[in-house]
C-alpha cells in the first residue's frame, strides 16, 4: 500500500509538475473545472524571468476511482539576486491515502538563472526534499557552466551529505524538469507546432539523459478531444516519453492537454505499475 502512495503521488508530478511541459503555480480548491484562470501573458515582455514571474497553478492528482488522491502545487517567484528566478513545486498526499503513506510531502526547488539576453532560463541549483513521517531524504544537484561541474550531494542516514562531482560535457545544458518546463513554455526549444518532436536534454538519472515531446497534428487532436467529456481548454494533445524505470510504467508514456498559451490542463501517466493510470487536472491558476 505505501508503494501504491508513492506512485500516485510522485510520478503524476514527474510529468505535469516534472517535465518539460509545465508553466508555473495559492491554493482554494474546487470540485469542478479549474478557478481564477486568466489567460498566459503572451507578450514577451523584457525576459522570460518577468514572462513567469508572479504564475502559480494548482493540480489534483488521482487514480481509479480516488478523484484526490493529492495536490501539487507549482509557484514561479523571482530570487533575492536580480536575474535570479525560483520555481517551486510542493506534492502532498491526501486523506486515507495521505495517512498509508504517512502524508508525504515531496518538494523540489529550482533555482534559475536568466541567459542568452533573458531568453532562457539555466538552472544552478535543483533541490529534491521527500518527507515521509518524521524522516526526510535530501538530494542536490549543482551546476557550475564555467567549471563544467555537476556537484550532487546526497543526505545519508546519520545526517551527513555524501557528495560527487561530474564533468558536463562541452556545450552541453542540462535542464531539470522544472526549468525544461518553463523553457517549453516560452518555445526556448523551438515553436509549438502540430505534428512535430521535441529533444530535451537532462542530467543523467535512472538511464535517462533527455526528454521527448510530441505534439499530435490535427487530426490526432480532433479525434482525441471528441472523446473528451470536457473539452475547454483542450487545444493541444501531448505525448511524452521517458525511461518506464523513471514513471514505473510499462512504456514510459504521458499524455495529456495543453491550453490554448501552452498551460497543462489535463494528463495521465499511462500502465503504471499496480494503479493503471494516474491522471490529473488543473483546479486552479493565478497571478500573484
Amino acid at each position: 500500500m505505501k508503494r501504491t502512495g508513492f506512485i500516485t503521488r510522485r510520478l503524476f508530478l514527474q510529468w505535469l509538475l516534472g517535465v518539460p511541459l509545465l508553466s508555473v503555480c495559492p491554493c482554494l480548491l474546487s470540485e469542478t473545472k479549474a478557478q481564477g484562470v486568466t489567460p498566459r501573458r503572451r507578450e514577451r515582455g523584457n525576459s522570460i524571468g518577468e514572462f513567469y514571474k508572479g504564475e502559480e497553478l494548482d493540480y489534483e492528482i488521482g487514480f481509479w476511482l480516488i478523484r484526490r488522491a493529492a495536490l501539487g502545487h507549482l509557484s514561479f517567484k523571482e530570487a533575492e539576486k536580480k536575474g535570479l528566478y525560483q520555481a517551486i513545486l510542493q506534492v502532498e498526499t491526501l486523506g486515507v491515502l495521505g495517512w498509508i503513506a504517512r502524508y508525504r510531502v515531496d518538494t523540489y526547488r529550482t533555482t534559475m538563472e536568466e541567459i542568452d539576453g533573458g531568453k532562457r532560463l539555466r538552472s544552478l541549483s535543483f533541490e529534491e526534499d521527500v518527507k515521509v513521517g518524521s524522516n526526510t531524504r535530501r538530494m542536490v544537484h549543482l551546476f557550475d557552466y564555467e567549471k563544467r561541474k555537476w556537484t550532487m550531494l546526497k543526505k545519508r542516514k546519520d545526517g551527513t551529505m555524501a557528495r560527487s562531482d561530474q564533468e558536463i560535457p562541452e556545450g552541453m545544458v542540462y535542464d531539470d524538469f522544472l526549468t525544461a518546463a518553463c523553457n517549453f513554455g516560452y518555445e526556448v526549444y523551438g515553436a509549438i507546432e502540430r505534428g512535430k518532436n521535441y529533444t530535451i536534454a537532462t542530467f543523467p538519472r535512472k538511464k535517462a539523459t533527455h526528454y521527448e515531446i510530441w505534439v499530435a497534428p490535427k487530426e490526432e487532436e480532433e479525434k482525441r478531444r471528441q472523446a473528451e467529456r470536457s473539452k475547454e481548454g483542450k487545444d493541444l494533445f501531448v505525448r511524452l516519453r521517458l525511461d518506464p524505470e523513471m514513471t514505473h510504467s510499462k512504456e514510459g508514456i504521458i499524455e495529456g492537454w495543453l491550453s490554448e498559451d501552452l498551460c497543462p490542463m489535463e494528463g495521465a501517466i499511462k500502465d503504471v505499475v499496480i494503479v493503471g493510470d494516474v491522471k490529473g487536472r488543473l483546479i486552479r491558476r493565478v497571478y500573484t
